[in-house]
């Protein structure tokens, strides 16, 4: 009888730290969500210059609910850079993807967000495997392969990290019909 008290009370004791922690972390969520927000568009717009050759700076533009940046010289527009996310192996990914001014041409990916595997999934970050999509005809889904042959529209996958190569390329491949639909409706 003692043991069954001392399993309640100690059940009840983390069911109330629970919430306190729950309650806590939401409300630092809260609290932050601005400054995360404002950090994460001043990044997006940092990237702008990098994602697009020639451009300077970004005007951000709503096309049906896309998020999407004008990137831009002095005077004209030199492409797009496109708001992206989708689900990966751990979480959710967030892309930028940068595209030429008729959106034939990827000239860019920069990944904002992700929480993929440490030392695996998490190289989608780095340039070996970002580079790869620099100057690939968006006329052809992108396909991930497990060899180094990257030509055409094939991606060599991430090694270790085949899930997380697919996802980015998924994510990548459908925002490229969604935004060609969109700028194909405007004119």
């Amino acid at each position: 009888m003692e043991k069954k008290e001392n399993y309640l009370k100690q059940a009840w004791l983390v069911v109330v730290l629970s919430i306190i922690f729950g309650a806590s972390l939401s409300g630092v969520e809260m609290l932050l969500k601005d400054r995360i927000n404002s950090n994460k568009q001043s990044e997006t717009l940092s990237q702008i210059a990098k994602l697009v050759p020639e451009s300077l700076s970004g005007e951000k533009v709503d096309m049906n609910g896309m998020t999407v940046y004008k990137a831009m010289n002095k005077t004209k527009q030199k492409g797009w850079v496109i708001l992206a996310n989708g689900m990966g192996f751990a979480d959710s990914i967030e892309i930028l993807l940068g595209v030429n001014k008729d959106a034939s041409k990827i000239t860019g990916l920069y990944v904002l967000d992700q929480k993929e595997t440490p030392g695996l999934g998490n190289k989608i970050i780095e340039n070996n495997f970002r580079m790869q999509f620099q100057d690939k005809n968006t006329d052809i889904p992108l396909k991930v392969v497990k060899s180094n042959d990257n030509s055409g529209n094939k991606i060599s996958a991430v090694t270790g990290a085949t899930i997380s190569s697919v996802s980015v390329c998924g994510i990548v491949n459908k925002t490229l019909n969604n935004f060609r639909e969109q700028l194909n409706k405007q004119g």
